[in-house]
């Protein structure tokens, strides 16, 4: 028998006959089976690693206990607070799951849309969740948004401001959350694509499609244009959760139209089925987002959909007896509607 026949690996044993491939150290051996264990071992201890680092930093509760953490700040909304704290806690549910190879299970981000009237608290909502999760967040205006190529900011500036958040630690910020406020205001003029270069509507939508979805962006350090020569972040949007807002002032006369509520026929069919007419967009669906000038691709990108009701006295007076903590400045003017109808 030969020198080299009586190799074997120096983990488990095999000798050199029974191994593909048998890599020499110094004083051992290691064989091609022992490599792929250790390989896998490394993978889920990195992972595991990072899963609980991630887990360390993040507050995550369940989505009752998101619930009531929003009713000490917010004033009605129950179904929105409800919605929004079931999206967020699956979101970020996912992010701390361990991604094992033999798991063919891949969940989807679960982006927001809030439609809701000027003051009604769409930013307030989004802060407050922020705030108790303890992750990065920003909020960003859309209509400030072009094209790239064009006068106004690119589509990358979104992450920029993230960064400046997250003090530019980009494993923070890639699990942070980003408010897209007026996201009406970028929609197309119309249901029909436009025959017009549309830089600051339809262009933007499809700018903000991949940052959405989920892709690695350069993004600017210090945000501005993009320059040749200037140093970039890589930023992995995967995990981040995108949170759109708007007025869509006038969506109202889209849903009456597609409810059909000047019904011609027998009156009976009208009285069963009641339309509140003074909250319309309670019945609101992606179709109307569609008719109002988003289009489909971002619609899709946007799976949760929710509504804010308007402010009035019902709501003030349900959550009388609710001590309230001190909130935002953003939401001064609830905080003085409330008051009003307290005194009423």
């Amino acid at each position: 028998m030969s020198k080299e026949e009586n190799l074997e690996c120096s983990f488990c044993g095999r000798k050199k006959a029974e191994t593909n491939l048998l890599i020499a150290g110094i004083d051992a051996h290691i064989c091609d089976k022992c490599i792929e264990q250790a390989t896998g071992i490394l993978e889920e201890e990195i992972v595991e690693k990072q899963t609980s680092g991630l887990s360390k930093d993040l507050m995550l509760k369940k989505p009752k206990e998101i619930k009531e953490f929003l009713d000490q700040y917010i004033i009605g909304q129950t179904e929105t607070k409800k919605s929004m704290s079931v999206a967020v806690y699956n979101h970020y549910k996912r992010l701390l799951q361990s991604k094992k190879e033999d798991d063919d299970v891949e969940i989807e981000k679960s982006n927001i849309i809030l439609v809701g009237e000027t003051g009604t608290g769409k930013t307030l909502v989004a802060k407050t969740i922020a705030k108790m999760l303890n992750v990065p967040f920003s909020i960003v205006d859309a209509t400030v948004l072009t094209q790239a190529g064009y006068v106004g900011e690119d589509v990358e500036s979104i992450l920029s401001r993230l960064l400046q958040v997250a003090d530019y630690d980009v494993t923070k910020a890639e699990r942070g959350i980003v408010f897209i406020d007026e996201i009406d205001k970028i929609a197309r003029k119309g249901d029909n694509p436009s025959i017009t270069r549309d830089v600051s509507g339809e262009g933007v939508q499809q700018a903000l499609l991949k940052l959405l979805e989920g892709s690695v962006v350069n993004v600017a350090p210090k945000g501005g244009r993009k320059h040749p020569d200037q140093k970039f972040i890589e930023v992995n949007t995967k995990d981040i959760l995108f949170i759109a807002g708007g007025a869509f002032s006038g969506i109202d006369r889209i849903i009456s139209k597609r409810l059909n509520m000047q019904a011609v026929g027998y009156s009976a069919s009208v009285a069963e089925d009641k339309v509140d007419e003074d909250n319309l967009l309670q019945y609101i669906i992606p179709s109307d987002l569609k008719a109002f000038g988003l289009i489909p691709e971002i619609i899709g990108r946007l799976p949760v959909l929710s509504y804010m009701n308007p402010l009035d006295a019902d709501n003030a007076k349900s959550d009388s007896n609710r001590r309230l903590k001190t909130p935002s400045s953003n939401s001064t003017q609830n905080c003085f509607l409330w008051m009003i109808f307290l005194l009423k």
